[in-house]
């Protein structure tokens, strides 16, 4: 018998834990955090997790005998396959039995190791997982089971779908992908070969059900270039230092209007460790970047290694040349504004996800009370890293799943709804088993 449970991920966006069982062998399928769980608890810096009880306390880790590290039962889980680097996908792997392993591409799993390295949270640190890599075209056996990862277009590089191969049929993992970006041939492969393994059950990502917005990387740029262009001070810019696509969009935005690029010490040590990949951008060191450096009375040895490249400005070199510069500037960030003083006239471009929930929403009212003190107009300029409602349909009629269940959306059974003309579609619950 082949079953499904699902510890996170259902009704929520993010947190995806999906274990699945055949005969005896058990994957889970991401084993990461959920964002709005674990904020309806804890709020950083000042109220952080301490260790794992808390964890366990509020539910936001399972409790699952053999599958932590601090857990003195044998392991009882054969493996974990995480889709992507994004932290509500893969962070609490953190916490698995070091001889569980941990199977992702190459590039998702440097993130890991460099995210891990940056972020020094005991709900991070990786050392001494059995990170295991693959890369499209692979087939990962694990017991009865066989893993056939093909990448898709995500807003972070390295992300993959699973096409899982059990003994009762084919499962479908999407992860979370789209169609809309700038590789979405990666993501048409992907839908071939899941055609082609005629699932029996297809695990299908909703995000954009409500309040899709279905803007293009290339119109991101363009409207960012209209903005600055229109700029005559200082352009700052909020967005994802993981998002490469957004990076090589304001890279040309800021070459077009006669202005440089400038990232933080911990957007440049993640681009800086991807170098050797083909991910289409310069060297850090280069003159399409600058580096810009908080005011720290002392510095991590990762920012030393960033430091010491040519290229690193202080908030007074950003004072004096605000017109020939976009700043990417995070809500973390905006206290370096103050030094740095923007003057009239200067806009700020908000490139990341809207706030879906009642503590974002506040921390959003903190953020724009930073603007209004500042002068700081926001134009909101977005290219969504999740599928559209309109393609989403497309993608089940071309795979022709037996059965559909949605995950990583907040509206489930609008989701069932909307694609049910099309298949059986179930509802997954929270712990409960879902048989093929």
């Amino acid at each position: 018998m082949v079953r499904l449970s699902f510890f996170g991920g259902v009704g929520q966006i993010g947190g995806n834990k999906i274990l699945l069982e055949d005969r005896d062998t058990k994957v889970f399928l991401d084993f990461g955090v959920n964002y709005g769980d674990r904020a309806r608890f804890y709020s950083e810096p000042w109220l952080s997790p301490r260790d794992e009880r808390g964890l366990f306390e509020f539910g936001l880790l399972p409790r699952l005998s053999g599958a932590y590290k601090f857990d003195a039962h044998p392991a009882e889980f054969d493996a974990v396959f995480v889709s992507h680097a994004h932290t509500d996908h893969w962070m609490y792997v953190s916490f698995l039995k070091r001889e569980i392993p941990v199977h992702c591409g190459e590039t998702t799993g440097l993130i890991l190791k460099t995210f891990s390295e940056i972020s020094r949270s005991f709900e991070t640190g990786i050392e001494g997982l059995r990170i295991q890599a693959f890369q499209t075209g692979d087939k990962v056996k694990v017991g009865s089971i066989e893993v056939e990862p093909v990448h898709v277009d995500h807003s972070v590089p390295g992300a993959h779908a699973f096409v899982i191969h059990t003994t009762e049929g084919a499962v479908v993992y999407t992860g979370d992908f789209r169609m809309h970006g700038t590789r979405a041939e990666m993501t048409d492969e992907f839908i071939q070969r899941a055609a082609e393994a005629r699932p029996a059950v297809m695990l299908c990502e909703g995000t954009n059900v409500v309040g899709a917005d279905s803007s293009t990387e290339e119109e991101v740029r363009a409207k960012m270039s209209k903005v600055t262009r229109n700029t005559p001070s200082l352009v700052l810019a909020n967005f994802r230092y993981s998002d490469l696509d957004r990076t090589r969009s304001l890279l040309e935005c800021a070459r077009e209007n006669d202005r440089k690029l400038a990232i933080s010490l911990k957007h440049a040590y993640f681009l800086h460790r991807l170098r050797l990949k083909n991910l289409r951008l310069p060297q850090i060191d280069s003159s399409d970047f600058l580096v810009f450096r908080r005011s720290k009375k002392w510095y991590f040895k990762w920012e030393q290694e960033i430091l010491s490249f040519p290229n690193v400005v202080g908030a007074q070199e950003m004072q004096e040349m605000q017109n020939k510069v976009i700043l990417a500037s995070s809500f973390s960030d905006l206290a370096e504004l103050l030094e740095i003083r923007p003057r009239p006239g200067s806009t700020f471009i908000n490139s990341s996800s809207e706030p879906f929930n009642e503590d974002q929403d506040l921390e959003y009212d903190k953020f724009v009370n930073w603007l209004d003190h500042l002068g700081l107009p926001m134009f909101r300029i977005h290219c969504s890293g999740h599928i559209m409602p309109d393609e989403v349909r497309k993608v089940i009629q071309a795979i022709r799943p037996r059965k559909l269940l949605p995950i990583h959306t907040e509206y489930p059974s609008l989701f069932a709804k909307f694609v049910s003309n099309l298949t059986k579609v179930e509802l997954p619950q929270m712990a409960s088993g879902h048989e093929l």
